[in-house]
């Protein structure tokens, strides 16, 4: 027969050729849906949104009283309160809140005097007290596509509700071997045979990858024989391996094969062991052709194949690794454990940042979003902002360096924007945290963030943003980047049934406000709000009570837990709750000016230039993009 014998192709070369090719010919994830109950270790093929809240009632924290805290008010060492038992219940920890009640005493704290109970202390509203929603909230996404699925991201995902989640389907690979010589494993082989282990081998590999291995029957060298069995395992599989026959010996019919069922790309690359490889596809199913040699099979497959069942699976490999890295923020610890804290790290100016995670036995979210663990030892206060400590990887080193860190103000449209860019590019990664405005402006300060959300009000100009930008930066150093303008107001009950029209309706504590914390944006428009109008912010009840999300506030207010609470549109409509417009702001995104430029920022502006970001938020509802990406010239 004719035959074109081998090119020389480079290597990266012929890879990126081969996945150009698979792509236009329609290669992409496969996708199934499973319990959740089964997803370890699978892939997500889509955004994964929480359906509760959890927990998805309010919870006691501690074994003791629940009562009304407006009891208490006013109790002190020499003004105890005695209460009678109309005013309170007994509670375990675990159980719902009864109706009517708001806040829970430890029963440490509480003296019995027979049915009476005497307090010492005042408590506050939802002390002791895990509200709906302190964990997760119904429509935080728990995790973006292509991501894989943990224990932690398990428990989570039951603990809200989400009971199937769509993932990426382990693809089915052919392995054909061929060979007059070659024979099943057998003790005794005679001679001229040769025992067929190469598909051993390679099913192990793709096993690691994430794939499901398929070995065929032993085809003899025939090409008639060897395209049939192609042909039948492409019928029955997402991709193929042809073993031996690569080459351009006598009896090397693969290329012909790969042809006669598709096309070549390319035969012959520029490694050793392994150049004889062929690298063809049969409509969007990768077929390759591997040389007989074992070693020459596995340098192909770990250079080849494996990007490519990348692509259907969206896996990437794991190795647990340790590393040294800077702490954000102070760890205190006490002296009788040995602690191990959660942390989330960021690569920031060539050093690891460790950003410790909430610590409560309840927020097993902490540990889906967990980059790493740290220790603190036996007889350890704890250690300092700033010290040095050694962190166990949970994630691979080098998707922590590729991670671009955001902190700052909370807005749903970080998670739309991470995982717009987890689509385009899939070595990219965002990890983001809400600290409000303020505490995002001092993470860059401590440089311990690439970027930070912001929204803050200069009430004296009526601009957002570029005052404090240039108070705490007076010497530049930071890139002010404009995203959106949103809505803000009052998010209340459907219908509103408490006839809500301005925050001034809340004064004289009938009704119940759910805030913001503070140095978030939010909490300083509230409390500008409140001072331009001659609003009592005392005399709203829950005024002090915080939370640290749009989403957690909406959540709080659609559970009837509060009438009222600031914040955005988008998150409104998530709980179906009704909106009273106050104001139209600015929401920007602050960027340390070391990081300007590089690939991780420029893949997050391009993403907020995109025409996909501005649909996701057009459907969330209540932003304005005007331009969204664009640096703003007015520092």
């Amino acid at each position: 027969m004719g035959f074109s014998y081998l090119t020389n192709t480079p290597l990266e070369e012929a890879l990126s050729e081969y996945l150009k090719v698979l792509d236009e010919n329609g290669m992409g994830p496969l996708v199934e849906t499973v319990p959740v109950r089964e997803a370890l270790d699978r892939v997500t093929a889509e955004p994964v949104y929480a359906h509760i809240c959890s927990p998805h009632y309010h919870a006691c924290a501690m074994d003791g009283i629940a009562l009304s805290a407006s009891l208490t008010f006013g109790a002190g060492e020499t003004t105890p309160v005695t209460l009678g038992p109309e005013d309170f219940i007994w509670v375990d920890t675990g159980d719902p809140l009864p109706e009517n009640c708001d806040t829970v005493v430890m029963v440490e704290d509480v003296v019995n005097e027979g049915d009476k109970v005497v307090l010492y202390a005042p408590s506050t509203p939802w002390n002791n007290v895990r509200q709906i929603g302190e964990d997760v909230c119904a429509g935080d996404m728990l995790v973006p596509s292509f991501t894989k699925i943990t224990p932690a991201a398990m428990g989570t995902m039951l603990a809200v509700g989400v009971l199937e989640v769509p993932v990426t389907r382990r693809p089915k690979v052919g392995i054909v071997p061929t060979g007059d010589e070659i024979i099943p494993p057998v003790s005794d082989p005679g001679e001229g045979e040769i025992i067929e282990f190469n598909s051993t081998i390679f099913s192990a590999m793709l096993s690691r990858f994430g794939a499901q291995a398929v070995v065929c029957p032993i085809v003899g060298d025939d090409p008639d024989l060897i395209t049939s069995a192609l042909k039948t395992a492409l019928d029955e599989c997402d991709a193929v391996i042809l073993c031996a026959g690569s080459s351009a010996g006598r009896e090397d019919y693969a290329a012909q094969a790969i042809a006669e069922t598709g096309s070549v790309v390319c035969h012959g690359i520029a490694i050793k062991p392994g150049k004889p490889a062929i690298l063809g596809h049969s409509g969007p199913k990768p077929v390759l052709g591997v040389p007989g040699y074992p070693v020459s099979g596995i340098i192909v497959i770990e250079q080849i194949l494996q990007p490519v069942i990348a692509r259907l699976t969206g896996a990437a490999p794991d190795s647990p690794e340790t590393t040294l890295a800077r702490l954000s923020r102070p760890i205190v610890s006490t002296l009788k454990y040995r602690e191990y804290v959660r942390v989330c790290l960021g690569y920031v100016e060539n050093e690891f940042i460790a950003t410790p995670l909430n610590r409560g036995a309840g927020v097993v979210s902490s540990f889906m979003k967990a980059d790493g663990i740290m220790e603190v030892p036996q007889d350890t206060e704890g250690f300092q902002t700033g010290e040095e400590i050694s962190v166990r990887l949970l994630r691979l080193l080098s998707e922590i360096k590729r991670s671009l860190v955001i902190t700052g103000s909370h807005d749903p449209l970080i998670d739309e924007m991470a995982e717009l860019m987890r689509r385009e590019y899939r070595d990219s990664f965002v990890s983001s945290s809400h600290v409000g405005s303020m505490g995002g402006i001092m993470a860059l300060k401590r440089k311990a963030a690439h970027a930070c959300g912001i929204h803050l009000l200069d009430e004296k100009t009526g601009s957002y943003n570029v005052t404090y930008v240039k108070e705490h930066f007076p010497q530049g150093g930071v890139v002010l980047v404009e995203c959106v303008k949103r809505i803000q107001g009052l998010m209340v009950q459907k219908g509103n049934p408490k006839g809500i029209k301005t925050l001034a309706d809340l004064q004289g504590g009938e009704l119940k406000y759910v805030n913001r914390q503070k140095g978030s944006g939010t909490r300083i428009l509230c409390d500008y709000l409140c001072g331009k109008d001659g609003i009592d912010k005392d005399s709203i009840y829950g005024y002090s009570n915080e939370e640290y999300t749009h989403t957690a506030v909406a959540a709080i207010v659609g559970s009837g837990s509060a009438d009222a609470g600031l914040g955005i549109l988008s998150a409104a409509g998530m709980y179906g709750l009704d909106f009273i417009p106050i104001c139209e702001e600015q929401y920007d995104f602050l960027i340390a000016g070391s990081e300007f430029g590089s690939e991780k920022v420029e893949r997050m502006l391009s993403t907020l230039k995109s025409g996909a970001f501005r649909n996701r938020l057009n459907e969330l509802g209540g932003y304005i993009l005007e331009n969204p990406g664009k640096v703003r010239g007015d520092l």
